[in-house]
């Protein structure tokens, strides 16, 4: 039965088209058909601006979990998606590209509806970035190539044998993922999987279920297969933990904390399922006393305050050379205190809301522990705007100590942690590298040879110079340490969802 929601007046400026499609339950995709839970259960979305309900998505749980693992295995054994060749497939994927495009207003105010970030950076970012990766990703369906080896076969004097490698889809998927990026990170997830041949069932996070829900739309508009991409919304403890110990699943790609990537692991080792982790972090950002503070300073603001603090490779601790700190964290304090809060529908908005009330009630906390250990805090947004949403306002803390909760942990939210330093030394290095996290790093400084000489040195996957916040999908991300394992986008993902097979063959003689 389909229930309407009224889509509050307070969430303004929402299209038409978008009202209409929010204003019937969203179930569940499983083998190319859109149906309800099992169980029959729902459960609201809210939108984290107002606080108030925008739609009802379909509660998954293991049932449902189980139905879209075998519509899955059924896609990959024995459907038209494992007879389709590499060139029909990259074609598959570009038209899926093309599509987020298409409807990349829609798809944008979805991602405001349901996460609070600003329409225009939804568009420019999420979005664009979306799409790029189904592109980039359908050229390397004809590219995934197996190689010739040459043998000695010393077991067999005398012998001749020709052997080849041959790389094969891993087979069913599991993929869960976050809420900070819910568009962009099915399709980090998605693009890869299905390149490789694969099939998949997407957990998507239970906060942020309505663009992965309308790209299933376009996937199938685009001509996927029925059951080669199955999404279920759900929560964790029931549908996530289903899907990660499926044993019909042979492989799970989880981003998310590293608390539960941990969890992940364990359930996963039921029966030694494949595993590529995309995880936290607590990312050094270091401006060198020559760095050019016209770039640095704004880009140390960006680095933060990007999509809300919500970022896991957020630049969260901030090491400045001591000559010039005052004037950094001055700068970084004006710069925030421009941006806009408000609705991310609103024109003008830099900054909405957190997602959630636990989000909100987690950073506070976070807030509030630094100041009882001694820390300054110093507010920079605009006011707070009134009403029910998540909001917290961009938050610089100084007069720091390495053993401070706010310096050791994530706390994923708009709260930077500015410390200086005194000489551009091992001790510099080291500070920057102890944590147990290795995700990403900046460096800011006019001498690049030096800037790239402590980039060597950093403990992390990624590491900006000049700059913060660069993606691509050319370009592999992941973490080290406790920051995951493996690699999202560029060549290097491939290999998450992909066997290799050697096939040795004896030859005749001539």
């Amino acid at each position: 039965m389909n229930v309407r929601v009224d889509i509050p007046t307070a969430a303004p400026n929402v299209p038409p088209a978008i009202r209409e499609w929010l204003s019937k339950d969203r179930t569940l995709l499983i083998d190319g058909k859109w149906v309800p839970a099992q169980s029959g259960k729902t459960f609201d979305v809210t939108d984290p601006a107002t606080g108030e309900v925008i739609a009802k998505v379909a509660e998954g749980d293991k049932a449902d979990v189980d139905a879209a693992v075998k519509a899955a295995r059924r896609a990959f054994e024995s459907g038209p998606w494992s007879k389709m060749t590499p060139s029909a497939r990259g074609r598959l994927l570009h038209r899926i590209g093309d599509l987020i495009l298409e409807h990349a207003d829609e798809l944008a105010a979805l991602e405001v509806l349901d996460n609070g970030k600003p329409k225009h950076v939804a568009k420019a970012a999420d979005v664009t970035l979306s799409a790029d990766m189904f592109h980039y990703m359908s050229g390397w369906a004809t590219k995934i190539e197996g190689k010739s080896i040459p043998i000695s076969a010393l077991a067999a004097p005398g012998s001749d044998f020709f052997s080849v490698t041959r790389p094969e889809p891993i087979g069913v998927v599991g993929q869960i993922i976050p809420w900070n990026f819910p568009l962009l990170m099915a399709a980090w997830k998605l693009a890869p999987a299905l390149t490789t041949g694969c099939t998949v069932v997407l957990k998507i996070a239970e906060e942020t279920p309505l663009s992965a829900l309308r790209l299933g739309e376009l996937m199938q508009e685009a001509g996927l297969p029925d059951g080669v991409v199955n999404i279920i919304a759900g929560f964790g403890e029931t549908a996530g933990a289903a899907l990660a110990a499926h044993p019909d699943v042979n492989k799970i790609a989880f981003t998310g904390s590293t608390e539960v990537g941990k969890l992940i692991v364990k359930a996963a080792a039921g029966d030694l399922k494949r595993v590529s982790l995309e995880l936290g972090g607590k990312s050094p950002n270091i401006i060198l006393p020559d760095a050019d503070l016209s770039l640095a300073i704004p880009g140390a603001n960006a680095a933060i305050f990007f999509n809300h603090g919500q970022c896991c490779n957020a630049g969260s601790r901030l090491f400045v050379h001591r000559s010039i700190f005052d004037k950094v964290v001055e700068g970084i304090a004006a710069e925030a205190g421009k941006i806009k809060l408000g609705h991310g529908l609103d024109e003008g908005t830099e900054m909405g809301p957190l997602i959630s009330s636990v989000q909100y009630e987690r950073v506070n906390g976070f807030l509030e522990a630094g100041r009882t250990e001694g820390a300054k805090a110093i507010s920079c947004g605009n006011a707070v705007p009134s009403g029910k949403g998540y909001f917290v306002p961009p938050t610089i803390l100084t007069d720091t100590n390495p053993g401070m909760k706010v310096v050791r942990e994530e706390i994923f939210g708009p709260v930077l942690v500015a410390t200086p330093f005194d000489e551009v030394d091992d001790a510099l290095i080291a500070e920057a590298n102890n944590t147990v996290y290795g995700l990403a790093a900046g460096v800011w400084g006019k001498d690049t040879g030096r800037a790239q000489q402590i980039a060597h040195r950093l403990r992390a996957g990624t590491v900006w110079v000049n700059c913060y916040h660069v993606f691509d999908a050319a370009l592999p991300f992941g973490g080290y340490k406790q920051s995951g394992w493996g690699r999202e986008m560029g060549q290097a993902v491939l290999s998450n969802y992909l066997e290799t097979k050697a096939i040795t063959t004896r030859l005749g003689s001539l």
